[in-house]
């Protein structure tokens, strides 16, 4: 009854407000529960699909359950493009396990790994055979992933980040002069893929793990990007990246959090988004344990409360940049209007 009523409320206030009416067919992404990793499905207007990662190996292939699962839900048989951020276990370890379940027609990568370690030359030896089967293409920033109504553009990889201001970028970010730098990363995380996928107007970013000196890099001396609609936090929401020069020059309206119970939302990148100047709403895949009572939001916008549930949270976005964010376990959607 409790998930009847949240809907038919959604509808009205969809109704009034004139969100998801007139617009046509919306821009569909659903974040998934991978506990910690990153499995990130999106789905165009026109039915064709990127998925950004694939969550863990082994678990009984659990997460490779979830996201053919969720593809299921969105009623799409393959992944179009499979979008390999970087060779860490959490997000490019679930690959075998995952087209075993579901066909992929091609992946996107940065190339070949920077971890010459028996895990992480054991993570790409294992990709290698899966990824040789399907097309691939290998990205730099500047390029784009060819969907249909969509302007997928790569704005990081192989640790380059993009130069060229997209439309509606290219400010000067006055955070730059004040903002920090850290050690070099010389791991797979600073050579993450990032992408900025845009339907009209509505702009939502995914830059995997790609650490605080690349995000100072890509918004310094000006923000290339500019501002966006939806920020899925960087690096599960830890504080080896969500840079507050990249945070506030990005100017979320809503962000989603892509942590697990024991990983990531970390109390100063959580910090860092929630205080991001016009974020109206901020959503978490799950309780952090790191962050205690103060650096967690209201339950209403918690897909997980434990580790028993496999909740993800669910995006609906039009042309026109309205969108509208859902939390299954509730059964609440919250509305956003579109750009004036």
């Amino acid at each position: 009854m409790r998930t009847i009523l949240a809907v038919a409320a959604t509808l009205m206030t969809l109704a009034q407000s004139g969100i998801g009416t007139g617009t046509g067919k919306p821009l569909r992404i659903n974040v998934m529960d991978v506990e910690g990793g990153q499995a990130t499905l999106i789905v165009s207007p026109s039915n064709e699909s990127i998925l950004v990662d694939a969550g863990w190996p082994g678990f009984n292939g659990r997460d490779a359950d979830r996201i053919a699962a969720a593809a299921k839900e969105l009623g799409i048989s393959r992944i179009d493009y499979l979008v390999v951020t970087h060779y860490h276990t959490d997000h490019v370890g679930g690959v075998p396990q995952l087209v075993a379940k579901v066909p992929v027609g091609t992946f996107v990568d940065h190339g070949d790994t920077v971890e010459h370690t028996e895990q992480g030359d054991g993570l790409y030896k294992a990709y290698l055979p899966v990824r040789d089967k399907a097309k691939h293409l290998l990205v730099k920033p500047g390029d784009t992933i060819p969907i249909k109504g969509l302007d997928v553009r790569v704005v990081s990889a192989a640790g380059e980040v993009l130069k060229t201001p997209l439309p509606g970028g290219g400010q000067p970010n006055a955070l730059c002069a004040s903002a920090p730098m850290r050690d070099p990363d010389p791991s797979e995380n600073a050579r993450s893929v990032g992408i900025v996928v845009s339907l009209g107007a509505f702009r939502f970013v995914d830059f995997g793990d790609l650490t605080w000196n690349k995000e100072h890099d890509l918004v310094c001396p000006n923000n290339v990007i500019g501002p966006v609609d939806l920020y899925l936090t960087t690096h599960h929401g830890l504080n080896q990246s969500n840079n507050p020069a990249l945070v506030q020059a990005l100017h979320p309206r809503v962000a989603i959090m892509n942590n697990g119970t024991k990983k990531g939302g970390s109390p100063e990148a959580w910090q860092t988004v929630h205080d991001s100047p016009g974020l109206l709403d901020l959503w978490q895949i799950h309780i952090a344990e790191a962050g205690g009572k103060d650096h967690n939001v209201d339950e209403t916008f918690v897909a997980n409360l434990n580790e028993t549930t496999s909740f993800g949270i669910t995006v609906s976005a039009q042309r026109d940049g309205s969108f509208t964010v859902t939390n299954p376990r509730t059964g609440q959607s919250k509305p956003y209007p579109k750009h004036n």
